[in-house]
């Protein structure tokens, strides 16, 4: 189920970034990030409210690390960055290019555990699996 869950995933970030970008077409990059993301909070508020009392706080704040919060920065970051990039590449190849950032940062945190992650070492197995995907951005980039 989960590998599903992330495959459906990956086809609403396709989506959004569509809409982000047009979004950010129609009203700037600055004022459509804080439209998105008043639209998300709205969301979630609803979701909240929908589903109290079965939503638990498993590790109150205090208990986790600082920088952990900066999730926040990142995604807003995403949006803004994702909407410059849609504006001149269109969403193939910003989301090729996404994911490439995606995968080699996912390798370096895996092989030495950064954040408090799981050591996952790096095989040569893998320069395969990234070879594929830089030659399927060079190919999306220069065709």
């Amino acid at each position: 189920m989960n590998k599903y869950l992330s495959a459906f995933t990956g086809a609403l970030i396709a989506v959004m970034i569509l809409f982000n970008g047009v979004l950010a077409n129609a009203f700037g990059n600055y004022i459509s990030t804080v439209l998105i993301h008043i639209v998300g909070l709205v969301t979630i508020s609803l979701v909240l409210v929908i589903s109290r009392g079965r939503t638990k706080i498993q590790n109150p704040a205090g208990k986790i690390p600082f920088y952990l919060y900066s999730a926040g920065v990142i995604g807003v970051l995403t949006v803004v960055f994702t909407n410059i990039g849609f504006s001149a590449l269109g969403v193939s190849a910003t989301i090729a290019l996404g994911l490439l950032g995606q995968t080699l940062v996912s390798i370096i945190v895996d092989h030495f555990g950064l954040f408090g992650m799981k050591v996952i070492r790096f095989e040569k197995k893998k320069i395969i699996g990234l070879a594929a995907i830089l030659l399927g951005v060079v190919t999306m980039l220069v065709f």
